[in-house]
């Protein structure tokens, strides 16, 4: 198998890396976490990228592109911690293109692909935790469609979206819904997270809802799924540039006369970190290539995927504050935004412990060293 990224690829990891190192510097960040953790001007930028259409096909105006390039993009903005939730724009188009009528993907899927519309998951709840079939929305039939009564928690950008996915109850069995915010019924609570990005709890009551699917848990799970690769792969970037900053910093730092980094003891460490970075890039790779496969498989290699990087984010994260020392925490200091974010995504769409029982749950009888 040619695990070589194609000449196509390779351009737009350069156009990707070319925008965050000229258009998205610390600075511009910081300036969007003090105004509220998005930009609507940078999310546009994303957009004239060609980066939002990534999962759309080109006759709703899109690249009409793969999980590879999805994970080719999503490395590079993690290399610039982007606060844009373009995580979220790839589920929604994906989910809409896998999943919608043609009247709803003809509807959204060439907004979401300019840039015009951002659509968001909104499917997590206070006592679901990470199961997703734990699910309290309720959904009625109505003489005009649907009506959702709902209170979604820690939903991306949730303020800021034009739409909402949404996973409730209709006749005892998930569905996944649209909702749009402007709708009525529809109110947010927004607040900024630990990243610096924002989030919001939406309450919806008897909201007006378009049916996406009737097997919501199918088309659920692939939602979150997608969340997954795609945090992976940008995780990997974030991990990446993490170890260069430490790395530098090991380089200047002087202790007794010499730069820290010639210590034999903190080189170890910095060398696990490479370890850490390169099984979490392996495990990113694997993710983003099974995450078209049949459902059991998918679910599979995306749990084993999502356990991997989360060890490798917490240690590599943790390591690098420490070889830091206590400039590592401060906010004026880079590497402390990483290790946030790090933190952040390890949580993002199940930690490590939910994925590692998901993994365990999922083993089969041809697992093991005896079979």
């Amino acid at each position: 198998m040619d695990f070589n990224f194609s000449d196509d690829q390779e351009q737009l990891r350069d156009a990707v890396r070319k925008w965050v190192g000229r258009g998205y510097s610390f600075e511009r960040r910081r300036a969007i976490v003090a105004a509220g953790g998005f930009s609507r001007e940078a999310y546009a930028e994303l957009a004239e990228l060609g980066l939002c259409g990534l999962y759309v096909a080109e006759e709703d105006g899109g690249l009409g592109l793969g999980p590879v390039e999805a994970m080719v993009a999503m490395e590079e903005l993690g290399r610039g911690i982007v606060l844009e939730p373009l995580v979220q724009t790839l589920i929604a188009s994906g989910v809409l293109s896998g999943f919608a009528p043609t009247e709803l993907k003809s509807a959204w899927l060439p907004r979401i692909a300019a840039g015009e519309a951002l659509v968001v998951l909104a499917h997590q709840e206070k006592k679901a935790r990470y199961q997703l079939d734990s699910c309290e929305a309720k959904a009625t039939q109505t003489t005009a469609g649907y009506a959702l009564a709902a209170i979604k928690t820690t939903v991306p950008c949730g303020d800021q979206a034009e739409a909402f996915i949404v996973p409730a109850k209709l006749n005892g069995q998930i569905a996944l819904f649209l909702v749009e915010r402007s709708a009525s019924g529809v109110s947010t609570h927004s607040y900024g997270t630990q990243d610096g990005s924002r989030a919001a709890d939406i309450t919806l009551s008897n909201a007006p809802a378009q049916l996406i699917s009737s097997d919501g848990l199918t088309a659920l799970e692939h939602a979150v799924d997608i969340g997954i690769a795609a945090t992976c792969a940008q995780a990997v970037g974030v991990m990446d540039m993490t170890l260069t900053a430490t790395a530098d910093y090991m380089n200047t730092r002087k202790q007794f006369g010499v730069n820290i980094a010639s210590f034999q003891a903190l080189r170890h460490r910095v060398a696990d970190m490479k370890m850490q970075l390169e099984l979490a890039r392996s495990m990113s790779y694997y993710a983003s290539l099974k995450l078209n496969a049949p459902a059991d498989e998918r679910r599979r290699a995306l749990a084993r995927a999502k356990v991997q990087l989360g060890q490798s984010m917490r240690f590599i994260g943790q390591q690098a504050v420490q070889l830091h020392g206590g400039i590592g925490v401060t906010d004026e200091l880079i590497v402390s935004h990483y290790f946030k974010s790090l933190t952040q995504m390890e949580m993002t769409f199940g930690d490590s412990l939910h994925h590692l029982g998901e993994v365990s749950a999922r083993m089969q009888a041809t697992a093991g060293v005896f079979a």
